[in-house]
């Protein structure tokens, strides 16, 4: 077999060649080619596509762009790079990622809306150029629009859900968080249209009012997910629609939330059975009769953020550490009347051994070095953090470091 001066064989050089009728052209059938190139990164992709001409065409061809992630490129992605990615994928295009992408615009999202109809997942993240025309094109042509990711484009006003209500009834997911320019009559739009909304992202949406989440309630029983973060205006009066017309909710955001009271805690625990995440942070009128008839009926509960509830005592955590077996991340920061009692119940607890991950005590000025005694006991453990716990010591957290994997931060 003949070799070339850097003692590469010839076989092999015409393996890797420009030659159109290169052995592994040869050896290999298009079709396997073609689905071996489906497995490649956009990246990779293009590389390949200036191997040879054989390879442009088959690392090109549509059913091989049918994910796009463009994150990593997000400065670069202008709106005719979009355009043309349209063209070349046209309906094979399932799920694309502008995340970032801050030169894309309606324009460019039209000719993209037009080419890819069966687009089914869309993250417009931070693409600030984006306005109500962009959800009118996607309204008229992508009616196969289940996921939607509009955050931060505060451009978008109540005339985009209405045209989304209209365009896309199969929307499962919508993000619409810090698109503070929509109200009620946004919501009302979009739930009539849009009845089998699975999640909902609120956050910072500071005009919504109970209203918004009294028409959630009535359109949506497939409610899963819901993040209000921030959301000023709630009272415990559309949160408790919420829990009355969504019984599969298995995750609520209410952190910021300031005016809501027991009430929404006794809610949940009456409707939500389910219930896996609650994050209330900085919602300081809860207390423990309120996460007492929680605890007892949402069995369920896996991540609870409970940070700046400064009413709650050891009362709390004995509830979760009797009623709540799958608990693994649970926030207590700011929680100044917790005790080492409240984290010895919890480290005896039927979550301590197996299921316990994380636990922030910052800021719990009671909490000494006999509640890192009491933490031994949670084999899962792979996050404390105690800043600005005065009563910690070097040598308890030595202690505890000495008996829990030492990659432990602490």
């Amino acid at each position: 077999m003949r070799r070339d001066v850097n003692g590469v064989t010839k076989s092999r050089f015409e393996m890797f060649s420009n030659s159109d009728e290169a052995v592994i052209n040869k050896k290999l059938p298009k079709e396997l080619l073609l689905r071996i190139f489906s497995f490649l990164d956009v990246v990779t992709l293009c590389r390949c596509a200036q191997v040879s001409r054989a390879w442009n065409v088959l690392a090109l061809d549509g059913s091989n762009w049918q994910r796009i992630d463009l994150f990593d490129f997000q400065r670069d992605i202008e709106g005719r790079v979009v355009e043309n990615i349209s063209k070349r994928c046209g309906g094979f295009l399932r799920k694309l990622s502008l995340r970032g992408c801050l030169g894309v615009g309606d324009n460019a999202l039209r000719t993209f809306a037009q080419n890819c109809r069966n687009i089914e997942v869309l993250n417009l993240n931070g693409c600030t150029k984006t306005t109500d025309a962009t959800c009118t094109s996607l309204s008229k042509f992508c009616s196969k629009l289940r996921h939607l990711d509009l955050a931060s484009c505060t451009s978008i006003t109540n005339m985009s859900l209405k045209a989304l209500s209209e365009g896309c009834p199969l929307l499962e997911q919508l993000n619409i968080s810090w698109c503070d320019q929509v109200t009620k009559d946004g919501i009302q739009a979009l739930v009539r249209g849009c009845g089998g909304l699975k999640a909902l992202f609120l956050k910072g949406c500071t005009q919504l009012e109970d209203e918004a989440l009294k028409y959630i309630g009535a359109h949506c029983p497939e409610l899963v997910t819901l993040n209000l973060q921030t959301c000023l205006q709630i009272t415990d009066e559309g949160l408790i629609t919420i829990c009355r017309g969504c019984h599969k909710l298995q995750s609520l955001c209410a952190s910021g939330c300031s005016n809501i009271t027991d009430a929404i805690l006794n809610a949940l625990g009456q409707n939500c059975p389910r219930l896996r995440i609650l994050e209330v942070a900085r919602c300081s009128q809860l207390t423990d009769v309120g996460f007492t008839t929680l605890a007892r009926n949402c069995h369920e509960l896996e991540k609870m953020d409970l940070e700046e509830c400064v009413q709650i005592t050891d009362s709390t955590l004995i509830q979760l550490s009797i009623h709540c077996p799958r608990l693994q991340v649970l926030s207590l920061s700011h929680c100044e009347l917790i005790t080492d009692d409240g984290i010895r119940h919890l480290g005896n607890g039927a979550c301590a051994h197996d299921q316990l991950e994380v636990i922030e005590l910052d800021n719990c000025p009671l909490i000494t070095d006999a509640s890192l005694e009491h933490l031994k006991s949670c084999h899962s453990l792979e996050r404390i953090e105690l800043y600005d716990c005065q009563q910690i010591t070097r040598a308890g957290i030595k202690r505890l470091r000495g008996t829990l994997p030492e990659s432990l931060p602490v």
